[in-house]
């Protein structure tokens, strides 16, 4: 790594360190960089675990534990400047350990892993906010042999290496990152860089069997839930057709959700259940997040106005890190609990007649939003 002097016109090489002599420590150090900004490993994931020792018959534990934006299991193993001749062996073991964690386990690791952070937080909100769904029952995590190994060390010795490129033969899914220390008088820089890429992984593991018959089970359970939701959707399009004919071209879904549109293009009318709430919104997705800002700042400034025309409070919805904005009005219900059905149909009915045109009373300020220059 170079420093460019522009004055001299000329570059000037960093010093290479080794963190041993800059006192820096694998825990404390290493790992803390990685667990506070894991996108060093160049994709976004989430740290659900730290020091993991949740492993039956044996006192190992592993450095990180995350979660990919594919639901899989990333064990991350940190070594400080030589990765050691064993760290492969280690891995392996881990992630075979790692391989029988169900969904209600890794919800269950994460939520002690916040409890130590940010005590008040949920994992089932923070899993699915970070896989952008609205139900946790959907989440498809650690599913089949799809778990992956990443080593992070200064250096790797060549048994390592080869071990590494001859399991990549049979599809396991390793990374290997060089992190290299250099400093330039008092500063310190650091660079992350993959040295052997990944490939879709296939390995046998401890606790298949189990987990194999979980999955069967989940795959069932998915059945019976899509079933479930068409019926839910058929009764509920019945009577929303009945008392409007807003959602006449619309047919049941297996998904948690049916939209139509306003009338206004990006702008949509959608209904959502889950096993906690149902909701009527108003989206908004205009494939453009400065337009979706100018629209949900057109409709703020008008939020008494249409809260009242409504009937009463709406939640205003806009997610760090979402493109899309939301208005919606949320109630109680269980989409999984067919006694609540009727009260849920006639709830978000009842929403939806007196959202749309609440919203429609406002599309004039919001052409007029949208016709401004950005």
């Amino acid at each position: 790594m170079f420093r460019i002097d522009k004055v001299n016109n000329e570059i000037v090489p960093l010093g290479v360190r080794t963190f041993s002599d800059l006192g820096f420590k694998e825990r404390s150090n290493l790992q803390e960089w990685i667990a506070k900004y894991p996108e060093v490993l160049g994709e976004e994931l989430l740290i659900i675990q730290k020091e993991f020792a949740g492993f039956s018959d044996t006192n190992e534990r592993l450095d990180l534990l995350a979660l990919d934006k594919q639901g899989s299991l990333v064990i991350i193993e940190n070594k400080l400047d030589d990765a050691g001749r064993d760290v492969t062996w280690q891995a392996l073991k881990y992630a075979s350990y790692c391989a029988s964690l169900s969904r209600e386990n890794i919800r269950s690791i994460y939520q002690g892993f916040l409890s130590r952070s940010l005590p008040a937080a949920s994992a089932e909100e923070k899993l699915c906010e970070f896989f952008e769904v609205d139900d946790f029952q959907e989440l498809s995590l650690n599913s089949g042999v799809t778990q992956r190994i990443v080593l992070v060390a200064a250096r790797f010795r060549k048994e390592v290496t080869s071990t590494v490129l001859w399991l990549m033969n049979f599809n396991i899914r390793l990374q290997c990152f060089k992190a290299t220390p250099y400093a330039m008088n008092d500063e310190l820089f650091l660079t992350v860089e993959q040295i052997i890429p990944t490939r879709d992984a296939e390995e046998f593991m401890i606790g298949l069997a189990s987990k194999a018959q979980d999955e069967v089970v989940g795959a069932e359970a998915q059945i019976v839930r899509h079933a479930l939701r068409r019926e839910f959707w058929a009764q509920f399009l019945a009577e929303m057709n009945r008392r409007s004919e807003l959602f006449q071209n619309i047919t049941t879904s297996q998904t948690n959700w049916l939209m139509t549109g306003s009338g206004t293009k990006g702008i949509g009318l959608k209904f959502t259940v889950t096993k906690d709430a149902c909701k009527a919104e108003i989206y908004i997705d205009r494939d453009n997040e400065a337009e979706n800002r100018r629209v949900f700042d057109a409709l703020s400034e008008r939020k008494v106005e249409i809260e009242k025309d409504f009937g009463g409070p709406l939640i205003w919805e806009e997610v760090e890190g979402r493109r899309a904005y939301k208005i919606m009005a949320k109630m109680p219900g269980n989409i999984f609990d067919k006694s609540k059905w009727p009260n849920m149909t006639q709830a978000m009915v009842g929403a939806m007649v007196r959202l749309e045109p609440a919203f429609r009373k406002q599309a004039a300020a919001v052409q007029m939003a949208l016709a401004e220059p950005l």
